[in-house]
């Protein structure tokens, strides 16, 4: 690997070294590094391009790297990679994509993760977007995450698209069974003229079923952004998502809420916030000897930390 492509990797995956256990690191479309343990496996599908991810019951703490990286102009990468996790393991999957572009044509990665968790196992999900380069082709990153819970288990996923992106459709399919708990953050940075949607769709088929959705946005220049979410509750259950947005300069952000309430004890429950930063706050980083550029990038900074 050279500079660009450690640079790329630091941006998405600091973490990753070489004293890392387990890893895949994916480059224009090819795995180029890999290594594995005795509890996590990771195989090469045959009918696709992708991974099959095998984490054995009772693993305690395995942590799984698997970053791509994009470095060839014009690219269009397309990749399916499903995680198998054993009953009562626990699990920290660390993933995401780095694009450097500096040429005209647009390149694009579109990452199909599925995730198979049996009863009582527990998932750590961390997934990081970042796209830089001096050429006038696009960094498009189209994630989609489809998530199936078993009886006792349980999901936190962090979702960050740090910068650079400039256009994203984000797709996160969830269905829980009894007693599984399920939480999601995403943030989103977009300046300039790019474009962000995102969509959430879960269903809460088991009793006691959890999911906690939070998106908190930032749109700059003249960028737009698109926030669905649909949660249905078919049994007793718990739902709450919240969506957190700042506008700047130009910059515009729809949101569409969508609850389905299917049984009485289905409780469901959606909040939406959208606006400029407050004057308020401005104010009074501002009595602190910075100026309101400096106020702003203080604010957006720990909105979106």
């Amino acid at each position: 690997m050279n500079n660009v492509d450690k640079n790329l990797l630091k941006e998405i995956n600091e973490t990753l070294d070489e004293k890392t256990e387990v890893y895949n690191i994916r480059k224009n479309g090819e795995s180029i590094k890999r290594k594995v343990n005795s509890y996590i496996d990771i195989v090469t599908k045959e009918d696709k391009s992708g991974l099959d991810i095998y984490v054995k019951e009772n693993t305690l703490f395995g942590i799984v790297h698997i970053p791509v990286i994009i470095t060839e102009s014009g690219l269009t990468d397309v990749v399916y990679n499903d995680f198998h996790i054993g009953a009562n393991a626990n699990v920290i999957i660390m993933a995401g994509c780095g694009i450097h572009n500096d040429l005209h044509k647009d390149s694009e990665h579109d990452g199909i993760h599925r995730f198979y968790l049996e009863e009582n196992a527990k998932v750590t999900y961390v997934e990081k977007h970042y796209g830089e380069g001096k050429g006038t082709g696009k960094k498009i990153l189209n994630p989609t995450t489809e998530i199936y819970m078993k009886k006792g288990s349980s999901m936190n996923m962090d979702s960050v698209q740090i910068k650079g992106v400039d256009d994203t459709i984000r797709i996160t399919k969830a269905t829980l069974d009894a007693d599984t708990t399920l939480e999601i953050s995403e943030k989103i940075l977009t300046t300039g003229s790019q474009t962000a949607k995102t969509e959430f769709i879960v269903e809460l088929n088991g009793e006691n079923a959890s999911v906690h959705v939070t998106s908190r946005s930032v749109a700059e220049g003249s960028s737009t952004q698109e926030f669905t979410s649909n949660i249905t509750g078919n049994t007793k259950c718990y739902a709450h998502v919240e969506c957190d947005a700042i506008i700047k300069d130009e910059g515009k952000v729809k949101a569409i809420p969508e609850i389905y309430a299917k049984n009485i004890d289905a409780n469901l429950i959606h909040e939406a916030a959208i606006g400029k930063i407050a004057g308020a706050q401005l104010n009074k980083l501002m009595t602190l000897g910075l100026n309101e550029q400096e106020a702003e990038e203080v604010i957006i900074k720990g909105f979106l930390k």
